[in-house]
């Protein structure tokens, strides 16, 4: 099974990147263009960047419960049909509220969490970090290809074609899962255990939040990620106003992103997970990205954007994969799904407010105020960790069993 299972867990965020991206950013992006085109506002951008955050929020944790009780195959499946319903309807979108009406889908649309999930059922937790990197560099390759032929497709043929280009290959990647993904990826005692549970358990969540450890990573995940959530709210505004870019431009500099993303997910993450304690990975990555906005503050033009992009992404990648890779441990085999969606339900929340924050902040204070923020945000939190992180004896990679 691990054999057949493989290549496509590689394959399916990579389709649902090329037809265009799971990603939020991605969305953002394909999202801008058209809602421009009619007539939406900053302001009111904002609004529909709030109700897709809300929507996902609510989705999240019943997700991935939904994972946890009736497989991969089945998560799989719902989060590209569900994908695949949202960009239809985006490309139907021919006035602002059927454009709100079209973000109402995407409350199962999470393929990333899903494959996740499936990647962490199946590898060893001193392997757990390095493996997710591994899913991050099938990731990054979509990104590129996305970027690219969605800022094309953008420019010659609009967006409601790049929209239903999305949703075919979304539709695609629900019968690839439906045909190839095993049902159960979890061992067979832990799926008979839990057959009976109910999707939705507040109790399921609440255990999950109780667990040594488990608030704090949440907590810290929050706190990091306002500045980098309230950057990546406008980053598509940002690179229209501010580096005055045009589709296809933006769709390469959104493929440079994805370059730098697959390199530090797929290969570098993953040999630091190795060698370097995944606390101090955490502590190091939190530095990394503080320093990082400090520089962003300084930036004027794309090209000190890309300069800069090199260092935060491997930042970001090393926080991302290694905060999930805690958390799954941290959780019961039976509930990694659900502890994935509370996770990525933590993304969502700062995808709620961020938009405000980051509108305000760059009509009042311009494009410098979210480096500022960033780096300010971070500093205070790795001041705040650093004693504690540093003082507590921890074993080495490679002396684990």
């Amino acid at each position: 099974m691990g054999k057949r299972l493989t290549p496509l867990i590689a394959l399916s965020p990579l389709m649902q990147k090329v037809v265009g991206s799971k990603s939020y950013i991605g969305t953002l992006s394909s999202c801008l263009y058209l809602s421009r085109r009619l007539g939406m506002d900053t302001v009111v951008f904002g609004y529909l960047q709030t109700a897709f955050a809300v929507i996902q929020l609510l989705g999240g944790p019943v997700f991935g419960r939904f994972g946890d009780l009736f497989g991969g195959r089945a998560a799989l499946s719902l989060a590209y049909i569900s994908s695949g319903l949202t960009y239809l309807l985006m490309g139907l979108s021919t006035n602002i509220p059927l454009l709100f009406l079209s973000r109402i889908p995407s409350v199962f649309m999470h393929g990333i969490q899903a494959v996740q999930m499936v990647v962490t059922d199946l590898s060893a937790e001193s392997e757990r970090a390095s493996s997710l990197g591994k899913l991050g560099l099938s990731y990054g390759v979509g990104m590129i290809v996305g970027s690219l032929t969605g800022g094309i497709l953008i420019s010659r043929f609009g967006e409601p074609a790049t929209a239903y280009v999305a949703a075919v290959g979304s539709l695609l990647n629900a019968a690839i899962a439906v045909k190839y993904i095993p049902a159960h990826t979890k061992p067979q005692s832990v799926t008979q255990q839990h057959k009976a549970g109910s999707v939705f358990s507040l109790k399921t969540i609440t255990r999950l939040m109780s667990i040594p450890g488990a608030a704090k990573i949440f907590t810290i995940k929050i706190i990091t990620g306002i500045p980098s959530g309230v950057f990546q709210s406008m980053f598509s505004v940002v690179a229209m106003d501010y580096f005055k870019l045009d589709a296809e431009h933006n769709g390469y500099l959104m493929a440079y992103i994805g370059l730098l993303q697959m390199v530090m997910q797929g290969l570098v993450v993953g040999w630091l997970t190795r060698w370097i304690p995944e606390q101090i990975l955490i502590l190091c990555s939190i530095l990394l990205v503080c320093l990082m906005g400090l520089a962003m503050a300084m930036m004027t033009n794309v090209i000190h954007f890309c300069v800069t992009c090199i260092p935060m992404s491997l930042g970001i990648a090393i926080f991302s994969l290694t905060t999930n890779s805690i958390l799954t441990k941290l959780a019961p085999a039976a509930d990694t799904g659900a502890m994935l969606g509370l996770s990525m339900s933590v993304y969502s929340l700062i995808r709620s407010i961020s938009p405000t924050i980051g509108g305000f902040l760059f009509d009042a204070y311009g494009f410098p105020s979210f480096g500022y923020l960033q780096f300010g945000v971070n500093l205070l939190l790795f001041l705040s960790l650093c004693p504690s992180t540093c003082s507590r004896p921890t074993l080495h990679p490679k002396q684990t069993t």
